[in-house]
């Protein structure tokens, strides 16, 4: 686990970063630590946040593709903004109500599934809350919406109180530094959208 831990930390964090950057090379990136991962939170127990790299697999490949569109992008890097109010409302919604459902599942899987979860699952509603947001955050990711960044904060400050608990102490450090990631990112694509719409309005004045 310490190897599969390390490789993971190098290559997660690389993605975050290129990522923030707006650069298409996050995806493939982060697609190799996604199955990296996987193998880390079956080892620790955490069975929500293994499934969920199953999710994040087919993520990384949309988000690959849909970045790597010719109009997505300048010379800058890809192009970003906020979702409309009542989308936003709308996802929020969503991912509240799927938590719950989540939650229910995830205490019971040692019970419908022994022989692949043999123990009980550790707080399993926090771990399907953190898994449905992280969920949310990664499509919103992949359309490039800024609020993903939002996510991913409240995410990563669960996360850091988690791992900690769990005594994967490594893993609550990252999430140290992916929740100062996840700021940057935040205030890097918000000044990146708010450029693009300047230079916007100044060429239709011209």
């Amino acid at each position: 686990m310490h190897y599969v831990s390390d490789y993971y930390t190098i290559l997660y964090l690389w993605s975050v970063w290129l990522i923030a950057h707006r650069r298409v090379l996050t995806w493939p990136v982060g697609i190799i630590s996604v199955l990296l991962y996987m193998a880390l939170f079956y080892q620790i127990r955490l069975y929500a946040d293994a499934l969920e790299q199953i999710y994040y697999l087919i993520a990384s490949v949309y988000g690959w593709l849909y970045w790597s569109k010719p109009t997505s992008s300048s010379d800058q890097g890809v192009i970003v903004r906020y979702s409309a109010p009542a989308e936003m409302l709308r996802w929020v919604l969503a991912t509240a109500t799927l938590a719950i459902a989540v939650g229910v599942l995830i205490s019971r899987l040692h019970l419908l599934l022994p022989s692949v979860f043999p123990e009980a699952a550790s707080f399993p509603y926090l771990d399907a809350l953190t898994t449905v947001m992280s969920f949310t955050a990664m499509w919103l990711l992949a359309r490039r919406r800024i609020e993903s960044w939002i996510y991913w904060i409240i995410v990563d400050a669960i996360g850091i109180w988690l791992y900690f608990v769990k005594d994967v102490r490594f893993v609550s450090l990252l999430y140290v530094i992916l929740l100062a990631m996840a700021i940057n990112g935040l205030l890097s694509w918000t000044k990146a959208a708010a450029q693009a719409k300047s230079t916007s309005a100044t060429a239709t004045l011209h």
